[in-house]
């Protein structure tokens, strides 16, 4: 396969590792694939452009002002909008969530705050979880469900 074949390829082609420095600030929506170390200010949404394995990070001094909508989230700096982990979602110590957290596995570390709901993504629909990172309507599929459950 030569220098470029195998796995590190794969992980290239899917976004590979973008830093956003503690000396930037963006303002407008991000699409990712791969990995997202965020260290800077996000003044937008974030998303990944598939569902596969990419994660996002949102450092100490990292602060998002939007939505993050990814499979894998770790969030030890501040989220001021709703966080959508159909995955995996890390809470570190210093991480600070204002707004609602939607989570499929949940790791949350002593001093993590989260000031909004806690909802877990129950993956026995399969096809409500891969659209949560690409729609705004995981709030409608959670509150949906139970609504049903209880008319019939």
């Amino acid at each position: 396969m030569g220098v470029f074949g195998g796995k590190k390829d794969d992980q290239f082609a899917k976004g590979g590792h973008t830093l956003f420095d503690h000396a930037l600030e963006i303002e407008g929506n991000v699409k990712f694939g791969g990995v997202l170390d965020i260290e800077g200010t996000v003044n937008g949404d974030i998303g990944s452009v598939d569902n596969s394995d990419a994660l996002v990070r949102v450092r100490e001094k990292g602060c998002v002002n939007g939505d993050i909508k990814a499979p894998k989230i770790i969030v030890n700096g501040r989220v001021n909008g709703d966080v959508y982990a159909t995955k995996h979602l890390e809470l570190a110590a210093k991480a600070e969530v204002n707004g609602n957290v939607h989570y499929h596995v949940i790791e949350m570390v002593k001093g993590a705050q989260v000031n909004g709901a806690l909802v877990h993504i129950d993956d026995s629909k399969p096809s409500a979880v891969p659209q949560t990172p690409a729609s705004a309507k995981p709030e409608a599929t959670s509150r949906v469900q139970p609504m049903k459950a209880a008319s019939e």
